[in-house]
């Protein structure tokens, strides 16, 4: 069968027409020789084959940086040397303020290792409070009791519960009765307050979160906001820690939640709440608004698990989704503990 395609025509064209692409021919074959190996994929030179000198302006700038820093600490030794060494107003000056500084630095000091104390006693609390509930030793328990009273003996606005937890404590011998008068007399009115500055932080993380113009704004209130809501319910349970002690309760609250897999409910919780077709319809702004204040709300009662003395044996637990639904809602900051099943 003939090919239907017209002959090609010939054509003129010049050696060093920029159009003509010249194929190199192959070598040919003789007996013996080792075959030219296969042509792999194209690979194109990285950063590093690049690059391969020595970084002389990183050098350059780390070496000004290192001067500026020295230069400065310098000027601020010698002024400092000098300024002390001046037998007028201005020696005594730099004195006192030195002098000043010194003690505000011991002071700061000793208020942050006696907040990580304090915190350390409520942990160590909890977890006498777990092994005399698991042993049912009814001595463990009465020397947790004990403790507990001690620890909330200064409280004023706790003066008539451990007034009745104390006339009630000597007529229980059972196992488990004496930590759950104690729970109920001493832990449940803390418990109250704790709901209510659970809620108003989430509440104001949700508000910020929704009407915050710049999204860096918007992270820099939630992280202070969640740092000084761990710190007031550690305070309100007796830990009162430094700022110190509330990095470290911020590690002990995401350690639990990460042991617990408590970051994975938040999702749970909105979709319970609001609906996830309800999220879809919402705004972009307001429903990363409810996402914070849900994350807000979990980080706190994460925080009263790790700062709360005793488990919840009569009181009940505090838990994330009491807050999600009272978010958005113009109420007063409060949120009644639901009835306990009994």
């Amino acid at each position: 069968m003939s090919s239907t395609n017209a002959p090609r025509k010939p054509r003129v064209f010049t050696p060093d027409d920029p159009a003509v692409i010249t194929v190199p021919s192959e070598p040919e074959a003789t007996a013996g020789a080792t075959p030219p190996p296969a042509a792999g994929p194209l690979v194109l030179p990285g950063r590093a084959d690049v690059a391969r000198g020595f970084g002389w302006g990183t050098l350059f700038l780390s070496a000004v940086v290192s001067l500026a820093v020295m230069a400065a600490g310098v000027w601020f030794t010698r002024f400092v040397a000098v300024a002390l060494a001046r037998d007028d107003w201005v020696g005594t000056t730099a004195t006192v303020i030195l002098g000043i500084g010194l003690f505000a630095g011991i002071v700061i000091l000793g208020r942050e290792i006696v907040g990580i104390w304090r915190l350390g006693r409520l942990t160590g609390l909890r977890a006498a409070a777990d092994t005399a509930i698991a042993a049912r030793d009814v001595k463990a328990e009465s020397a947790v009791a004990t403790r507990l009273a001690a620890l909330m003996a200064e409280r004023t606005d706790l003066a008539w519960s451990l007034a009745r937890f104390k006339e009630h404590q000597r007529d229980i011998r059972d196992a488990g009765e004496i930590l759950a008068l104690a729970d109920r007399d001493l832990m449940m009115p803390l418990d109250i307050q704790a709901r209510r500055v659970i809620l108003a932080s989430a509440k104001r993380v949700a508000t910020v979160t929704a009407l915050s113009p710049l999204a860096l704004i918007a992270v820099g209130f939630v992280a202070f906001e969640n740092l000084r809501m761990m710190r007031s319910l550690a305070a309100l349970y007796g830990g009162r820690p430094g700022f110190l002690g509330s990095l470290r309760l911020a590690r002990l609250v995401v350690g639990h939640l990460i042991a617990t897999g408590g970051l994975a409910l938040t999702d749970d919780l909105l979709g319970q709440f609001l609906g996830q077709d309800v999220l879809r319809r919402l705004s972009r702004r307001l429903g990363e608004g409810a996402f914070n204040g849900a994350l807000t709300a979990r980080l706190g009662t994460a925080a009263v698990e790790v700062t709360r003395p005793l488990p919840f044996i009569e009181a009940t637990p505090i838990r994330a989704r009491d807050f999600v639904a009272e978010l958005f809602r113009k109420a007063p900051d409060t949120v009644e503990p639901p009835a306990k099943a009994k």
